[in-house]
């Protein structure tokens, strides 16, 4: 199966070496299926973490790219050398995916993949051939590959750590991240070359999920280091080089009865210097506080300047400004305070005023759900069966109740959770771990939406399983049980403990099934 490898070999390690073939040989037709699932269901989950990160890099880029329309002079370097950050990573990674399709084509065939591709998918998912133990050998070992693909990831990984220089964790993680040192695989006693490390004798199934985190960490190496770029230009720093009349108001619509405010100032003005306001001609007061009763509906225009003395020539010049507002008839504003749709079996907290009416003359009634206030918020919560719900608004206006507005929402079923483990009061997701952390007492599973997520529910992890070195364990609880300590235990750097089938209760006791985790020891 494999190639000749750098490893000296003992007669110990020759014996075990030929115990070793013989054993994989009566396993080649019968590979573990749970196994081989296990690391379809971690590849799946590498793909759902890289698309996130391709979102993520687009969006860094649009932002550096309109940093740079702003301020060139100042971005234009590290904007330079953000697009070589991109160009480089995307060389790296179409690499390993055409690495990754070459050797799909030796497991299944040139013709499946060519009709995955013509589908429009990915031709290194659904593999048939995923339990082959020969070809990833032949294509990386006996065939050089391997190393190739080594030297090219040192040489992004190098690049990478020169340009995070000034930045220690940063380029450590890099080194780490993307490290081709020797290392051991499952059946060596010494340390190998990096490549037989990784290839010999690992199934298809297998050397693809190794692939995919490869992209994945080529993928997160790049969002750090354009943010890391980023950071450096300072691009949001503000530069005054003119004076200018701001006119800030409080807001630029009024209801009909209400009064519309604004704040007028000088920006850059000496402070020791009291400018004078004029509104259509008319000073105002010293505080450049302007405000007039709003009458009939519709756009108002004014205009105005600013008298100032001239701290360079001593003279009093004006600097003219104008502005507007609209006037309109009374209506409702409704806005949820969580999220943009309500949730079923949630109590979804909504902020509901009409302007220039207060909260204890304003009623609202809603079909299709239950509702009662509650510190200040209207707590809304869909019945099982509802689909839609509408939020209908009613205000007491010169003594009479009058319909302010409704508003209709569609109702969903609340998102699945992502599980983490937890241990010394850090969260983490699929990616390294050191193995005192994993193994730490304070260590558990736990499911929540994330330190970004729109909602901050209490869910519980009631059980999940768990793969370690080839062996899978149930815990019924929310931490390892006493045999998969052990187990990790025993685990070398590079080994791997997935956690997949986790199940996590939320509020009104749904239960949850999570994506898996992929904990590496480093």
């Amino acid at each position: 199966m494999g190639g000749a490898k750098n490893c000296p070999e003992t007669p110990r390690q020759k014996m075990i070496g030929m115990m070793y073939l013989v054993l994989t040989a009566m396993l080649a037709l019968n590979v573990s299926t749970d196994i081989l699932n296990g690391f379809t269901l971690v590849d799946k989950s590498l793909h759902s973490s890289i698309d996130a990160s391709d979102k993520r890099n687009a969006q860094l880029y649009m932002d550096f790219k309109a940093a740079n329309a702003d301020n060139p002079e100042k971005t234009q370097e590290w904007f330079a050398k953000a697009e070589e950050v991109r160009r480089r990573a995307d060389s790296l990674f179409n690499y390993i995916q055409d690495f990754k399709e070459h050797i799909v084509i030796l497991s299944d065939g040139k013709k499946a993949v060519e009709e995955r591709k013509a589908a429009g998918e990915d031709p290194t998912r659904h593999i048939v051939g995923n339990s082959n133990l020969d070809v990833t050998a032949t294509y990386a070992i006996n065939q050089g590959n391997g190393l190739i693909l080594k030297e090219t990831v040192a040489y992004y990984r190098d690049y990478a750590a020169g340009l995070a220089e000034e930045d220690a964790e940063l380029r450590n993680s890099i080194l780490q991240n993307l490290a081709t040192d020797r290392d051991y695989n499952a059946h060596e006693k010494d340390s190998c070359d990096w490549e037989i490390a990784v290839f010999e004798g690992m199934p298809v199934g297998a050397t693809i999920t190794i692939l995919t985190k490869m992209q994945n960490d080529v993928r997160a190496t790049e969002s750090q280091l354009i943010q890391y770029l980023m950071d450096r230009t300072d691009a949001g720093d503000l530069r005054v080089n003119k004076l200018n009349a701001y006119v800030i108001p409080n807001s630029n619509y009024v209801i009909r009865g209400g009064k519309y405010s604004a704040q007028i100032i000088l920006a850059a003005i000496d402070s020791t210097q009291r400018p004078q306001y004029y509104i259509e001609g008319q000073r105002i007061n010293d505080q450049g506080i302007y405000e007039v009763s709003a009458t009939g509906v519709g756009l108002k225009k004014y205009s105005g300047w600013i008298a100032y003395q001239n701290p360079s020539t001593g003279e009093i010049e004006n600097l003219p400004f104008h502005s507007e507002y609209s006037v309109g008839e009374p209506a409702v504003t409704i806005s949820n305070t969580d999220l943009n749709i309500m949730y079923r079996g949630y109590e979804n907290k909504f902020s509901i005023s009409v302007p220039g009416v207060s909260n204890d003359k304003v009623k609202v009634n809603v079909s299709g759900a239950a509702v009662h206030q509650s510190g200040g918020l209207w707590v809304i919560k869909p019945g099982d069966g509802s689909k839609k719900v509408t939020i209908s608004v009613t205000a007491e206006l010169d003594g009479k109740m009058q319909p302010m507005g409704s508003k209709e929402y569609r109702v969903k079923a609340l998102p699945d959770p992502q599980a983490y483990f937890n241990a010394r009061d850090k969260e983490y997701t699929s990616g390294n771990i050191a193995p005192s952390t994993l193994t730490h007492s304070s260590g558990v599973v736990t499911a929540s939406y994330g330190p970004d997520g729109l909602l901050d529910l209490p869910f519980k992890v009631t059980s999940f399983r768990a793969i370690i070195n080839g062996m899978t364990s149930q815990s019924a609880g929310n931490k390892f049980t006493k045999d998969q300590l052990a187990q990790i235990g025993k685990l070398k750097k590079g080994g791997m403990v997935v956690l997949q089938d986790i199940r996590a209760v939320g509020p009104g006791g749904q239960e949850k099934r999570l994506a898996p985790l992929v904990l590496t020891l480093n």
